[in-house]
């Protein structure tokens, strides 16, 4: 290809999705100035300043670039995810949580699948809040809705879930500290409690410093440990995906989350330079809260409520066992 051939696709690729790219980059850069001068979460800032620009999704010169801000650079971002853990954080927490985070997901998720069949919602629904609550919420939600069988509702379906572990994560956030003191656990029970259970990693940091340091330290572990298991599941659901009818014998492989696993492999190794470490873990921050913004241009607000108190039960359920485990199994297993 010639420089003047590739400069002409490039110029028409950016002409193409310029516009809803820079849309969702400059919500994006909003949600964070925010979110850092008025403690807001960032990820439902971005979700909730998104729907405020849903007509945005129906303009033919934006519409091209949203999607592929929440497709495409959402894989890029989930990616980059594997840069926040390496495996001696994993091994550092001891046996217990390592033999009990899996448990814990596979559980979680089950209960998803259980609870979809009972309250009559789609089983990739029940697989998506499951997933969302047992690993990492807003994250494992996108991230899950990239390899999931896409439908009429599987969008709002996603940006339901992103609010909701969003919303119980920051609730959680204030009330599991005070709850988790009150109980008499110990510094070390407590973080290793919110890395456990609380859905999204600013939340888990921030529950965690709330106590002590220690805390903090032992929850931002035990909740890598949790995203660790990402590529895991999504692979598993990949290839699940991949059986059975032609429509779902057409899912993709998870490349990103083979690539998650690859820069958490790299990082564990300690090639990466500091510098590069916070310049990927900077784009993924970049690139998953774009993402996000994108995702609530392309669904309304009046569309996410129709959903109904079913949707809203599951995920309030899931989380309640999850964390209803981790508590049985910290009192049982980890010495004070």
């Amino acid at each position: 290809m010639t420089a003047l051939a590739l400069r002409d696709r490039l110029g028409k690729a950016f002409e193409a999705l310029g516009p809803g790219v820079l849309i969702a980059f400059t919500v994006a850069a909003a949600s964070m100035f925010i979110s850092e001068h008025y403690n807001v979460p960032v990820m439902l800032m971005a979700l909730l300043l998104g729907m405020a620009f849903n007509f945005l999704s129906e303009d033919n010169r934006c519409a091209a670039g949203i999607q592929f801000t929440s497709s495409r650079l959402l894989k890029i971002g989930v990616a980059c995810l594997g840069v926040r853990v390496t495996f001696d954080q994993i091994m550092s927490v001891g046996a217990v949580p390592l033999i009990s985070i899996p448990i814990f997901i596979v559980l979680t998720i089950a209960l998803g699948a259980l609870l979809a069949r009972l309250m009559d919602r789609p089983i990739g629904f029940g697989f998506l809040t499951g997933g969302a609550v047992a690993i990492c919420g807003a994250s494992a939600a996108l991230a899950l809705s990239a390899v999931l069988p896409k439908t009429e509702v599987s969008q709002r379906n996603t940006l339901f879930t992103v609010i909701a572990v969003t919303t119980l994560s920051t609730l959680a956030m204030i009330a599991y500290p005070i709850i988790f003191t009150n109980l008499g656990f110990s510094d070390v029970q407590s973080g290793i409690l919110i890395g456990a259970t609380i859905h999204d990693v600013a939340q888990v940091v921030g529950a965690g410093y709330a106590i002590s340091d220690e805390a903090g330290n032992v929850a931002t572990y035990v909740k890598m440990m949790r995203v660790a298991m990402l590529p895991v599941v999504i692979i598993a659901f990949s290839l699940y995906l991949r059986r059975g009818t032609d429509e779902t014998a057409k899912a993709p492989m998870p490349w990103f989350a083979i690539s998650f696993g690859i820069v958490l492999l790299i990082n564990s190794l300690g090639i990466l330079p500091g510098f590069a470490v916070e310049a990927i873990r900077a784009l993924s921050q970049w690139l998953l809260v774009a993402a996000i913004a994108a995702l609530g241009m392309r669904t309304s607000m009046k569309a996410m409520l129709s959903l109904g108190g079913k949707h809203i039960g599951m995920v309030v359920l899931e989380t309640l066992f999850l964390l209803v485990m981790a508590i049985g199994v910290v009192a049982l297993f980890i010495p004070e």
